[in-house]
């Protein structure tokens, strides 16, 4: 996509396909990611009716359950093969480390989008990532072998 013509647009769904091929390299100035947080929980939008009033119908939001499979492999074999030394190494470490498990399995999908928030930061931008303490520790060693231990 070229010039401006991604501004002022909303997208919903998987944010790893809409920034590979909708944001541009170094054309975001502050990016706070809300991110999943492992909880093993589906999370459910209720829809409204038009007068706000609730109604039955429900939308499965987000399901926040982790586990290594497929996906995970293809992803974690994508990172380690096209991603910096860095978040190479630490993937695999933490791979030899964590083993296969559902932690691994968030640490892997969660990688994969902060190498594509960094492609889009600009150099004077901002990261604000929330998350809760059972993965907080991941998470800070992920960061810095993706935008570098000084960036904190």
């Amino acid at each position: 996509m070229s010039g401006n013509a991604w501004r002022n647009k909303l997208y919903f769904g998987d944010n790893l396909p809409i920034l590979r091929e909708k944001i541009l390299e170094q054309s975001v100035d502050m990016i706070y990611l809300d991110s999943p947080f492992n909880s093993k929980s589906t999370y459910n939008v209720l829809v409204a009716e038009p007068n706000e009033s609730r109604c039955a119908a429900q939308i499965m939001a987000l399901d926040d359950a982790w586990h290594w499979g497929e996906q995970s492999e293809a992803t974690y074999s994508d990172i380690v093969a096209a991603g910096t030394r860095r978040v190479s190494e630490l993937m695999e470490a933490m791979r030899r480390f964590l083993g296969e498990n559902d932690m691994m399995a968030y640490l892997v999908m969660i990688a994969a989008r902060l190498v594509e928030l960094h492609r889009v930061l600009k150099p004077t931008g901002s990261i604000y990532l929330h998350c809760d303490p059972t993965a907080s520790h991941y998470l800070k060693i992920t960061l810095d072998s993706v935008f570098g231990p000084k960036t904190f």
